[in-house]
């Protein structure tokens, strides 16, 4: 099944003004709005959800690449493919290099879908490594406006 970020990515599911600062509190505040009803698909257990990203977090913190990070977890959590985005001005720091995610990508996989999950990763990837792509995202002003960025290209 291909993917398409139209259908897993929804207004709905972007932050763009994170409040935090760290890591794990900024996972933590893309993983309440991805519990949410609001905007279709969900997690069904946001907390252990959390606790899940954060322990991969620790043994396998995420690499920032092209401002981006893309924290996730596979769980039994979701029936599929769920994606929520938060967006820092500041920026915050990630990994042992403590690189700044200015766009940070929160990802729940079902235990089945490694392949989708590798294609979605690939595909968001490839999208903030265009420099237009990335600015646009970068300096959206809507959630409406930053799917669109996203979104129109993979049409």
């Amino acid at each position: 099944m291909p993917i398409a970020l139209p259908d897993l990515l929804t207004q709905e599911k972007v932050i763009l003004r994170l409040r935090s600062r760290k890591p794990a509190n900024a996972i933590r505040e893309i993983v309440d709005v991805l519990a949410s009803d609001i905007g279709g698909r969900k997690i069904q257990n946001p907390e252990a959800f959390l606790e899940q990203v954060l322990a991969r977090e620790e043994t396998h913190p995420s690499v920032v690449e092209n401002s981006a990070a893309f924290p996730h977890a596979r769980t039994e959590m979701v029936d599929e493919i769920v994606i929520g985005v938060g967006r820092s001005r500041a920026g915050i720091a990630f990994g042992e290099n403590q690189q700044r995610a200015h766009l940070i990508f929160v990802i729940a996989v079902p235990e089945r879908l490694i392949s989708d999950y590798l294609v979605c990763v690939g595909t968001l990837a490839r999208l903030v490594k265009d420099e237009t792509i990335r600015s646009r995202l970068l300096n959206a002003e809507t959630p409406h406006e930053f799917v669109e960025a996203l979104t129109t290209e993979t049409l």
